[in-house]
C-alpha cells in the first residue's frame, strides 16, 4: 500500500494507492476517509487494478479549505482530474460514497474524458432540485430535527462534534449502520437539539464490521483535524445549485453499477426511487441492495461489494480501449 501527497492543484490531496493496471478511483463522504476503502483497495489490486483512494478535499491528510464556497463543484472535479493529471492516468473507473457518490455523479458531465465508468454506493442519482437546496433543509427542519440543516451554519456543529470526536462518530456510525433505524432520530423537534441529542447510544466495539483499531483511526484523524471540511461539503450545496442553473445535470450514459444496503436510510431521505434514477441514468447497468446493510455498505458487506464491483469491472473489461488493460492476478 502506497500512501503519499501529491499536488493536484488548488490543494494537495493524501493518498492511498494499492495494485497495477487500470485505474479504479474511489471517493469517500461524510464522516469517512481514504481509510473507508480499506477493504476495497487490496481487492481490487488483487484483481489486477490499481486502486486509488484520497482523503478527498476537507479530510484527513488533505488540503481544507475553510470557506464552504472552496467545496463547489468546479473545485471537486479540479480535484479529481488533477489526481489523475498527477498520477498520468488518462482515465479512470470512479467509485462514489456519499458526497463522494454526488460528485461522482457529475464527472462524466464535468470531465467526460477522463470517466470509464462509475459504481456508486449509497447515494442514487436525484433531479435537481427547482429551489436552493438551503431552503429545502430549512422546511424539513420546521417539521422535525435534520442534520442537513443542522450542518449549514458555519462553527454551530464544530461547538458540539470537535470536542466529542469519539462519540458522535460511534453514534454516528453505529445510527446510520443496519444495525438502527436512522429515521427514528427524526422524532426529535430542531429546537434546543444537537446532533448528539438526538443520535442514539452506540453499543461497545467491535462490532461484527468494525474493529476497536480501525475506529480509533476516525477518532485519531478527526480529533487532530476537526470536522469542518466535511461539513463544507453540505454547506456548498447551494454554491453547486448555482453552478447548475448556468450548467443543467446530463443524463449519465457511461457504464453505471449501483450499490446499496436494504436499510440504507438514504434512499428514503433523498426521495428518489430507482426507477427515477434509470430515467437519469441511461447508462445504469447493475443495482444491487444488500440484505442488512446500512449507509456503510462498503464496511458493513465488504465482501459483497467486492464481489459485485470486481465482477463489474470484469463485465466491462473486455470492451475497454486500448489504454484499459486489467493486469492478470498472479
Amino acid at each position: 500500500m502506497k500512501d503519499h501527497t501529491l499536488d493536484v492543484g488548488e490543494i494537495p490531496l493524501r493518498v492511498l494507492e494499492h495494485g497495477a493496471g487500470p485505474a479504479v478511483v474511489l471517493c469517500h463522504g461524510f464522516p469517512g476517509l481514504a481509510y473507508s476503502w480499506r477493504h476495497q483497495l487490496p481487492a481490487l489490486a488483487a484483481a489486477g487494478y490499481r486502486a486509488i483512494a484520497p482523503d478527498m478535499r476537507g479530510y484527513g491528510g488533505s488540503g481544507r479549505p475553510a470557506d464552504p464556497a472552496a467545496y463547489d463543484r468546479r473545485s471537486t472535479v479540479a480535484d479529481m482530474v488533477g489526481l489523475l493529471d498527477a498520477l498520468e492516468i488518462e482515465e479512470a473507473v470512479f467509485v462514489g460514497h456519499d458526497f463522494g457518490a454526488a460528485l461522482v455523479w457529475d464527472l462524466p458531465q464535468w470531465a467526460p474524458r477522463r470517466v470509464r465508468a462509475l459504481v456508486q454506493l449509497s447515494v442514487p442519482r436525484a433531479a435537481q432540485l427547482p429551489i436552493l437546496p438551503s431552503e429545502v433543509f430549512a422546511a424539513v427542519a420546521r417539521k422535525h430535527w435534520f442534520h442537513l440543516d443542522y450542518f449549514q451554519r458555519p462553527g454551530v456543529a464544530e461547538a458540539e462534534l470537535d470536542v466529542r470526536p469519539r462519540e458522535f462518530l460511534q453514534r454516528a456510525f453505529w445510527a446510520l449502520s443496519g444495525g438502527y433505524h436512522y429515521t427514528d432520530i427524526y422524532a426529535h423537534p430542531s429546537d434546543g437539539n444537537g446532533y448528539l441529542d438526538v443520535l442514539p447510544e452506540a453499543p461497545d466495539l467491535p462490532w461484527p464490521w468494525l474493529s476497536q483499531a480501525e475506529f480509533e483511526v476516525y477518532v485519531d484523524t478527526f480529533a487532530a483535524t476537526g470536522f469542518t471540511g466535511g461539513l463544507n461539503w453540505y454547506r456548498a450545496n447551494d454554491h453547486i445549485w448555482h453552478e447548475k442553473q448556468a450548467r443543467p445535470d446530463e443524463p449519465v450514459t457511461v457504464p453505471t453499477c449501483f450499490i446499496t444496503g436494504d436499510r440504507d436510510p438514504v434512499m428514503q431521505v433523498a426521495g428518489s426511487s430507482i426507477d427515477e434514477m434509470r430515467d437519469l441514468v441511461p447508462g445504469l447497468e447493475q443495482v444491487h441492495m444488500i440484505p442488512g446493510a446500512g449507509h456503510f455498505v462498503q464496511m458493513e458487506a465488504a465482501d459483497e461489494v467486492n464481489r459485485i464491483v470486481v465482477d463489474f469491472l470484469g463485465e466491462i473489461d473486455s470492451s475497454q480501449p486500448s489504454g484499459w488493460r486489467r493486469v492478470s492476478p498472479g
